[in-house]
C-alpha cells in the first residue's frame, strides 16, 4: 500500500511541470513530443520509485523508425506505465472513454491521439477499429492488450480479434510482446505493490501478408506471446482458448 501510494504522488506531483511544460510546448508549437516524452518519463520513473526493476529483451529485432501494431498479453496496472515509454516513437493505445472525461488528463490524451473505447457499444467498437486504423496511418505505432482486460492467474486470456481485423486492413507488422512479472508486483484486484523485476519481451516482427487469414495471424501471435511467459502460465494441452467472440471488441 505505501509503495503504491508513493508512486501515485509520484505521479500527481511530476504531473503538474510536466503539464505546464509540455501543454505550453504543444500549444506554441503544435508539436505533442515534448508532452509525450515528458509524460513517458514521469510513468517509468513512478513505477522505478515504487521499486519495481525492468529489464528487457528483443528491442534490436525491428526497425525503430518505421511503425507497428505491437500486442501484448496484460496482467497488471503496472503493464502500460511500463510497457510504453519502451516504444521506440509514439505509440497510441486504446483506453477506456470514460477517462477522456479527466481534466488534463483528457485533454493531454485527445492530443496523442489515443482512441476511446467503449466496451459496451458494438457499434463504438468498430468505430475504434476505425479511428486505430487513421492513427496508424499517420505513422504512429499502436500498442493493444489483445485480451481486452487484465488476467486473473497471468494466463492468457482469449484474444479478441478486432486488433486483427486493424492489423490486415492497415498491411502494418504485429511485434508480439510478453511481459513477466507485473503478476506477481501487482496483480489483478490489489491495489497494492512488491518491489521485483519485471521483464518485456519483443519478438520478432510479424506481417500480416504471409498468413492466409485472420484466425491464423491470431494463433500465430498468441503462440508467440505465450512463449515468453513462465511454464506455470502456459495452458495445459486440455485447455481450450477460443479467440475473442466478436471482431469489434477490440479492447
Amino acid at each position: 500500500m505505501i509503495r503504491t501510494s508513493i508512486m501515485l504522488l509520484f505521479w500527481t506531483i511530476a504531473c503538474i511541470p510536466a503539464s505546464l511544460i509540455g501543454f505550453s510546448v504543444a500549444f506554441l508549437t503544435g508539436d505533442i513530443r515534448v508532452l509525450y516524452r515528458l509524460y513517458m518519463w514521469g510513468a517509468w520513473a513512478g513505477v522505478w520509485v515504487a521499486g519495481v526493476r525492468v529489464t528487457t529483451e528483443g528491442l534490436d529485432r525491428f526497425d525503430h523508425s518505421r511503425s507497428y501494431i505491437f500486442m501484448t498479453n496484460h496482467v497488471s496496472n503496472l503493464d502500460p506505465p511500463i510497457q510504453i515509454p519502451l516504444i521506440p516513437r509514439r505509440t497510441s493505445v486504446m483506453v477506456k472513454k470514460e477517462l477522456f472525461k479527466v481534466p488534463i488528463l483528457g485533454k493531454a490524451m485527445r492530443m496523442g491521439a489515443l482512441v476511446p473505447v467503449d466496451r459496451g457499444n458494438r457499434d463504438a467498437g468498430i468505430e475504434a477499429v476505425r479511428a486505430a486504423r487513421a492513427v496508424v496511418e499517420q505513422g504512429l505505432n499502436m500498442t493493444i492488450y489483445v485480451e481486452g482486460k487484465r488476467s486473473f492467474d497471468g494466463k492468457l486470456l482469449p484474444f479478441k480479434k478486432g486488433p486483427f481485423y486493424l492489423a490486415v486492413e492497415c498491411g502494418v507488422p504485429v511485434v508480439p510482446m510478453t511481459i513477466v512479472g507485473t503478476h506477481y508486483t501487482m496483480p489483478k484486484a490489489r491495489f497494492s505493490i512488491k518491489p521485483g523485476r519485471v521483464k518485456v519481451i519483443f519478438r520478432d516482427p510479424i506481417d500480416p501478408k504471409d498468413f492466409g487469414s485472420r484466425d491464423c495471424l491470431m494463433e500465430k501471435v498468441r503462440a508467440v506471446i505465450e512463449s515468453g511467459l513462465p511454464d506455470e502460465y502456459h495452458h495445459s494441452a486440455a485447455e481450450t482458448v477460443p479467440g475473442g467472440t466478436s471482431a469489434d471488441d477490440v479492447a
